[in-house]
């Protein structure tokens, strides 16, 4: 399964130091976070255990809570999960912020524009020109229409994305570039 892989192309929090945090999941989901799904900071804010006093807690959004999100984003240098090498396999598509691990977070604002691989979201572009956060899912979904209560993003352009694969092929995926419209 490859992970999705995120570009910020223009994003408030690179200029912003509040609107970037340091986050872990904990709760009960089984997957890893992939650069780019959305996610909640929990009631209560900060996780509060051992040394890891400066980090927030991350939660998949639920029913009311589909607006305000933040967007998983650390480095694309992959770390071998079983040894935590890191830097050894050069393709991105194979990153994923490991669960109960630190991973870096960016509150999204509207106007953000990032180029995202299509793994990133959920469903199909041919539902529609839109992606809304969807209860019960780290993913962005596809879909028709925007939303008024869920943050939304637009679909601007598909372009691609270029991977180090180390082989003669054309090393690109298909990504879109979406704009925020709604946190």
């Amino acid at each position: 399964m490859a992970h999705g892989v995120i570009i910020p192309e223009m994003i408030a929090a690179m200029n912003i130091d509040a609107y970037n945090r340091s986050v872990i999941d904990t709760g009960a989901s089984a997957s890893p976070v992939d650069n780019g799904w959305v996610f909640s900071i929990a009631a209560g804010g900060k996780f509060s255990s051992g040394s890891l006093t400066e980090v927030w807690e991350a939660t998949q959004p639920v029913t009311g809570s589909l607006a305000g999100l933040w967007m998983a984003y650390s480095g694309d240098e992959v770390v071998l999960t079983d040894s935590k090498y890191k830097g050894l396999d050069p393709d991105p598509r194979n990153f994923y912020n490991v669960k109960n691990t630190v991973f870096s977070a960016f509150k999204v604002k509207v106007g953000d524009i990032i180029l995202a691989s299509t793994d990133t979201f959920s469903g199909s572009k041919s539902t529609g020109n839109w992606l809304v956060a969807a209860t019960d899912s780290w993913q962005l979904a596809w879909a028709a229409a925007p939303s008024a209560t869920a943050q939304t993003w637009r679909y601007i352009a598909t372009k691609y994305i270029s991977i180090a694969t180390g082989g003669i092929d054309t090393q690109r995926v298909v990504a879109y570039e979406i704009e925020c419209t709604n946190e």
